[in-house]
Parts: C-alpha cells; structure tokens; sequence
C-alpha cells in the first residue's frame, strides 16, 4: 500500500519507500524484473490475494513503475510491463537479493545471480560509475544536494558534528520540514 507520508518527504529513499516499501510491491516488481506480466502470474508466484494485488498492480502503475497493456479485448485483458523507473530498480533487487542471502539464508542460497553467457556465480556490488571504486562508508558518503530542504542540511551537519565526536548535540530539526 502507497505510504502517503513517506511519498511526500525530501529524503529520496522515504519517496523510493513511499512507492514500492511494503512487500508485495517490492515482489511484484521482482516478479515483473524476472518477466511475468500477466495478473495469474505474479498471483500465482507470490500467493497474494487478488485484491491486494489489484491494489498494488493499480499503484504501481500510477506511479510510473509499470505500465498496463491490453493483450486481449475478448475478454478484455491486460499486461504489465517495466517502464524506464520500473527497469531501473534492478540494482536496488538485486543488492536487496544479495542482502538477504548473506545475512538471512542460513540453508544456502536460493536464488543467485550469474553472468549469462557463461553462468559463473557472481556478487552484485555497487561502485564510483566514473573509477570503478566500490561506494564503501570510509571512501563515500550522502551529502545534500542542490534541491535539499533545510532539514536535510540541518540532518548533515548534525551528524558531522557526532561523528567529530561532539555528544552534547540534541538532534532537534527544524520543523517547519517534513522530516526524512
């Protein structure tokens, strides 16, 4: 279900959340990435109940993540394909995949991800599009950007500040904002 509160926060992963966080969204769109598209299909893969995933299937598309595609106008039928948006949370499937394989699969894996042509395992990483590096927390880290709110700038001078080692802060945003 559409989380209107976190839809409408300035933190890009609240608004990322606010459209696919619960979890029949997200296994939709695995579904869609592995390539099912039809109603029956994910229903039968996932097991959700028809009206959740009416409701689901509904937002996504509103949301520019699929798109809805008559296939049959005896009866009238339609199809759900990945838009641009829909595509693009691949990566963020397949880190979630690896995340929960290494930390949350203690009989082994189910599913891996391998290069096609020759189906050698390999392990999702993200890194630097411009030098290859991996994004590691010692190397990279989120700064606002030229559209951040105000609390997201008071957000990241306050964290500097602790990490410099300052324990007196009180974390007291502003709240004019909607929070992150």
């Amino acid at each position: 279900m559409k989380n209107e509160p976190l839809y409408q926060m300035a933190c890009p992963i609240a608004r990322s959340l606010g459209r696919v966080g619960d979890g029949w969204s997200m296994l939709i769109m695995r579904d869609a990435l592995a390539g099912f598209t039809r109603f029956d299909e994910f229903q039968k893969n996932s097991g959700v109940a028809p009206n959740i995933l009416s409701r689901r299937l509904k937002e996504l598309v509103e949301d520019g993540l699929l798109e809805k595609v008559c296939y049959s106008t005896t009866p009238m039928r339609f199809e759900y394909h990945l838009t641009p948006a829909g595509r693009d949370l691949r990566g963020v499937i397949l880190a979630l995949a690896e995340w929960g394989s290494t930390h949350f699969s203690p009989e082994g894996r189910q599913m891996q991800l391998v290069e096609t042509a020759t189906q050698r395992p390999v392990k999702p990483q993200l890194v630097d599009s411009e030098n290859g590096q991996p994004l590691t927390s010692d190397k990279y880290q989120m700064v606002p950007g030229p559209a951040a709110a105000p609390v997201m700038h008071y957000r990241h001078e306050y964290l500097q500040k602790k990490r410099a080692g300052d324990s007196t802060l009180k974390f007291s945003p502003p709240v004019t904002e909607k929070q992150p």
